[in-house]
């Protein structure tokens, strides 16, 4: 707080001790908030089974007989629910708090993987395909993003890049890195179809861990201030963009930090197969470097962030440190031809250059700290949004301009980023780490503001 004059008589992150035994905790020391620890660990199991499809599922429903282009329409329509229910899942944690929200993600993937499984694979019916699979794809964002929700709503801001980090190298160690190693070990001894039942059974205990081992309050019932009903809670998850313009601007960031992945995923491969001179194989292995490297990053910036300040943190070692290596992922490989070494320092570059947008999970919700699930949809929404946007800007500039100008398109959205952060300052009450001083490891989870 600026004054003593705004402080309220509230918790915050510095009020009271923790329970005693709490503050040397292995956990707490590494910046996880001990509280919410079995949660970090669900969600690394549960995105590795919804991972696990990730690499071969289009291709599984083509060599099953559906044509290429309506295999392709499946995947949009999951990413289209997949967007929308990353956008509920901060409203409804406003609503009904995080672990409900967490309990229905969990009920939906379950439900209807099982129907894909038992009905729609079997009879390849197409309609069905696109009903069941994208009602599935509201499961995973609300399961996932509700806990990222019950993490900055519970975590005291010192620690919450930190905290975010964590999250994120649980999320991305499960999609797309351990889930696309488990199907790679199982298909070839199972087969594919087995393998999608293994990752129900990933998915199951992954949520069963978090839902009944974390005990953290906070979460457990609705984060909105003064309640409200269900209509207002959601509108106000869109309208906060317009009574809060920095936190549209952080959501329109948030577009842009993965966009440029999930435009690269859509042609760099026929770019390193096809022009470069990679097996397949070999590309898979530089996808593999680029998302190692990303896991670890996302921890490294996490704490990065918490003490050299989040907005810095994004724009040195986001927005810019990203924008170079938009260009390096086109220009070394064209300059060192099929030499795997040298484009996977490119590769993990970039993918290092991603984490350095990690801090925003924390700032956003520092932007509107009495509506922080609302703030949180914004930026959901905005991350479900990359998945379309990114592609999006292939489909329409790689004829025109080929994957170079595509590199160069997305190294400048990049640059505009690192402005569009300066703007980016978090609201007075909320106590937010600005090149902060180290912290005790007392920074256990206060409850929320």
């Amino acid at each position: 707080m600026s004054s003593s004059a705004h402080r309220r008589p509230t918790r915050t992150p510095a009020a009271g001790h923790p329970p005693a035994g709490r503050c040397r905790s292995g956990s707490a020391r590494l910046g996880i908030p001990p509280a919410l620890t079995w949660g970090f660990v669900g969600v690394l199991l549960f995105m590795t089974g919804d991972g696990v499809e990730t690499g071969f599922f289009s291709k599984y429903l083509a060599d099953q007989g559906l044509a290429k282009a309506d295999a392709a329409v499946v995947i949009a329509v999951y990413g289209i629910t997949v967007a929308v229910g990353a956008w509920l899942s901060g409203a409804l944690s406003d609503l009904w708090g995080p672990r409900r929200v967490m309990t229905a993600g969990l009920a939906i993937w379950l439900v209807f993987q099982v129907v894909l499984l038992t009905v729609a694979l079997p009879s390849m019916n197409y309609p069905l395909l696109l009903l069941v699979y994208g009602l599935r794809g509201f499961g995973y964002p609300l399961f996932a993003y509700g806990f990222l929700v019950w993490v900055t709503a519970a975590t005291p801001p010192q620690r919450l890049g930190t905290a975010v980090g964590w999250y994120w190298f649980a999320f991305t160690g499960g999609l797309p890195t351990l889930g696309s190693l488990v199907a790679s070990a199982t298909i070839p001894l199972v087969g594919s179809y087995r393998t999608l039942w293994l990752a129900l059974g990933l998915v199951a205990l992954g949520g069963l861990l978090a839902l009944l081992l974390v005990r953290e309050p906070t979460g457990r019932s609705g984060l909105a201030p003064h309640g409200g009903n269900p209509l207002t809670t959601l509108a106000g998850s869109v309208s906060i963009m317009r009574r809060r313009p920095r936190v549209a601007i952080g959501a329109a960031v948030r577009v842009v930090s993965t966009g440029s992945q999930f435009g690269f995923l859509v042609c760099l491969p026929f770019f390193f197969t096809e022009t470069v001179g990679f097996s397949t194989s070999a590309w898979l292995r530089l996808l593999s470097v680029m998302f190692a490297a990303n896991i670890f990053a996302n921890l490294f910036f996490g704490a990065v962030g918490d003490r050299l300040g989040w907005q810095r943190t994004m724009t040195w070692f986001g927005a810019v440190a990203c924008a170079v290596t938009c260009l390096a992922l086109y220009y070394v490989p064209v300059v060192a031809g099929p030499h795997f070494a040298a484009s996977a320092v490119a590769a993990a570059l970039y993918g290092i250059a991603l984490a350095g947008y990690v801090p925003i999970s924390a700032l956003i919700p520092a932007l509107a700290p009495r509506h922080k699930g609302q703030a949180m949809s914004a930026l959901n929404l905005g991350a479900g949004a990359s998945t379309f946007a990114g592609p999006a800007i292939v489909a329409v500039a790689l004829g025109p301009v080929g994957v170079q100008g595509i590199a160069w398109i997305f190294a400048l959205l990049h640059l505009t980023t690192a402005v569009a952060i300066r703007f980016l300052e978090p609201d007075p009450e909320f106590t937010a780490p600005a090149a902060a001083p180290a912290v005790d490891d007392r920074g256990v989870p206060a409850g929320r503001h």
